[in-house]
């Protein structure tokens, strides 16, 4: 089979290689499948870089999200040959791949593998977000990056609570797409001040900050909040570290909160982990529910695939396909 590792962390696009290794054997507990389709997260990029919160054991395969078909059950039959299924796993990135039955989700049926391959990190992130946040009803909440997958997602879930929300963005051409989806307000970073739009638009600033950017853009977005606001930090995009205001903490009473999709999940009983998936699942399968591709390609043109990841202003996701 074909997969792409990594000897040493970098940037993808120099470390990454396409190599042949041996079809792996499943263990009795275990299924073997057939990846279809990978999409690429900036978990990703930041995991092959040795930035993320799980270090690489090189050498290592990249991506952490995935759908695929069994190809050989495990001997309890959990899981039968020709069952699509949904995962993470470390190193996706691969034609075929062997977990625990008990570890992987089958698909609904009328759920494509385009949607499949990015049903669980981003949209679960957004309803656990959401869900943690305590919005409700007429509060705002502020997407940093509003035009990413994840933004997309919670912008959706959002408003069918009757959250009201603004996003940032860095080109004008997202702001449409955006306001569709249901976005209240959607700021221009690079064209407006986000520390004056925010609360005039606002009646006096947003309840709850989603942040996935961090540096400066964060520390921006931490003054839109209103007294006793809350902004949850879930992504690093800009690298930076975030400079924190005290005063604004002090005297506004913030609170700044870091989440982890995987803690939140570990975290949770069973009963809850069900309903989490049945609502996210249900939401994905909604006919006006919206997910964007931006591109495909096959494993061997990964380098294309990771260019157009970085294409400034992309509107979709970029699937990595078999």
């Amino acid at each position: 089979m074909q997969e792409l590792l990594f000897e040493q962390t970098g940037q993808p696009q120099e470390v990454l290689q396409l190599v042949d290794s041996p079809l792996p054997i499943p263990k009795s507990h275990e299924v073997l499948i057939r990846i279809t389709a990978r999409n690429i997260n900036p978990s990703d990029i930041m995991f092959v870089r040795g930035m993320y919160g799980i270090v690489p054991k090189l050498p290592s395969s990249a991506g952490f999200e995935a759908c695929g078909v069994v190809e050989k059950e495990d001997e309890s039959g959990i899981l039968k040959t020709g069952t699509r299924v949904m995962f993470t796993a470390i190193g996706t990135w691969r034609e075929y791949i062997c977990l625990p039955a008990a570890f992987v989700i089958p698909v609904p049926e009328a759920m494509s593998d385009e949607v499949a391959c990015q049903a669980f990190v981003n949209p679960m992130t957004a309803y656990a977000m959401i869900e943690k946040s305590g919005l409700v009803a007429g509060e705002w909440l502020m997407i940093t990056a509003g035009a990413s997958a994840f933004g997309k997602f919670a912008i959706q879930m959002a408003k069918a609570k009757g959250i009201k929300v603004a996003a940032t963005v860095r080109h004008d051409t997202q702001k449409e797409v955006l306001e569709v989806l249901g976005a209240d307000l959607v700021v221009n970073t690079e064209t407006e001040k986000l520390q004056k739009v925010i609360p005039e638009k606002t009646e006096g600033g947003v309840h709850v900050v989603f942040d996935a950017v961090g540096g400066m853009l964060g520390a921006k977005a931490l003054s839109c909040l209103r007294s006793k606001g809350k902004m949850m930090v879930f992504g690093a995009l800009a690298l930076d570290n975030m400079p924190i205001n005290s005063g604004l903490l002090i005297f506004k009473d913030l609170k700044i909160a870091g989440f982890w999709l995987s803690t939140w999940m570990d975290e949770m009983n069973e009963t809850d982990r069900s309903k989490a998936f049945k609502t996210v699942f249900g939401f994905l399968m909604q006919e006006n529910s919206k997910t964007d591709i931006a591109g495909k390609f096959p494993l061997k043109d990964f380098k294309a695939a990771l260019e157009a990841y970085a294409q400034p202003g992309r509107n979709g996701k970029i699937l990595l396909v078999s």
